[in-house]
């Protein structure tokens, strides 16, 4: 099960991350920056599945430049494809604010409508609700929180990282059972899309990028456990995705990632350049590599008919 952690830094990703994992193994900052510099992926088991996690960093925060988000943007779609399973859209028990709508905007961008389906809201610094008060009394009032819970199927939580430890009188104010109905909710949304992953024909093709470099480190010397294998072909990809995409981004390019959002007239925001024009990194990328591939086999066959 691949899970992707989205939201704004500070939200309190990696803590969440922690506390579903069970351990602590994604770094927490403690002051207004992030701990998390790159997106990064833990597997561990969790109740007899093996879950695997992928932490974010602050893609949807605002005043983030073209060059600091694309090198970001394409280390999370190497370590969550071929799909997530499951989208958390988290949140601050707070004042909503244009931020927080821009992290719902950014979504649609980037993933489209169809995400919403694979997505549940969680909302963190649950200790801000009122004495006895719900989540879902706490936004019912909210119309763009309600609109997103509705798009994502009615699934929203809350958790506290700081003050809900286990052993709470209140079952509702205790992390413990909070990630259990969490994991619960999750379960049932994967069983309502029969199984299937959040994906699309960009993601698909990092994926098989993958997939070949795979291949590439298997046929060469060394006896690498099938976990080093993968880490090695993510890092070839990601380091070929990244040159193709400094090339492609050399142009002026229209679009969005999937295809799916149709622009018409100026693309302003570098967000939006970066992952439009990864469609063709990687199209390119994939090209190469199949170029290159085909002339070693050719080679090979050329060196055995002369032996």
């Amino acid at each position: 099960m691949r899970i992707v952690m989205l939201g704004k830094t500070g939200v309190g990703k990696s803590s969440v991350s922690n506390t579903i994992l069970g351990e602590n193994v994604f770094q927490i900052g403690r002051t207004a920056n992030s701990a998390t510099s790159e997106c990064r992926s833990e597997t561990r088991r969790v109740d007899g599945r093996d879950v695997t996690l992928v932490d974010t960093p602050g893609l949807f925060d605002t005043g983030r430049s073209e060059e600091e988000l694309k090198p970001e943007i394409v280390k999370c779609f190497t370590e969550f494809s071929p799909g997530p399973h499951a989208f958390i859209i988290m949140f601050k028990v707070e004042r909503f604010t244009d931020q927080e709508q821009e992290v719902i905007n950014k979504i649609n961008q980037f993933f489209s409508e169809e995400a919403f389906k694979y997505a549940t809201v969680l909302f963190t610094h649950g200790d801000q609700l009122e004495e006895e008060q719900t989540i879902e009394e706490y936004f019912h009032n909210n119309q763009r929180l309600s609109d997103l819970v509705k798009k994502c199927g009615g699934r929203c939580h809350v958790i506290d990282n700081k003050y809900w430890k286990d052993n709470q009188p209140d079952d509702y104010r205790s992390n413990q059972f909070q990630v259990k109905q969490l994991m619960k909710t999750i379960d049932h949304m994967i069983e309502a899309n029969k199984g299937s992953c959040y994906t699309n024909k960009v993601l698909q093709a990092v994926e098989k990028l993958r997939q070949e470099e795979e291949k590439q480190i298997r046929q060469s010397p060394g006896n690498k456990t099938e976990e080093e294998i993968r880490k090695e072909a993510k890092k070839r990809a990601y380091k070929r995705l990244l040159l193709e995409l400094a090339a492609e981004m050399t142009g002026a390019l229209l679009g969005s990632l999937f295809g799916v959002v149709q622009l018409v007239g100026e693309v302003t925001a570098g967000s939006l350049m970066v992952v439009g024009a990864l469609a063709g990194a990687i199209k390119r990328a994939y090209k190469a590599f199949q170029k290159a591939d085909k002339l070693q086999k050719a080679a090979k066959d050329g060196s055995k008919r002369c032996l």
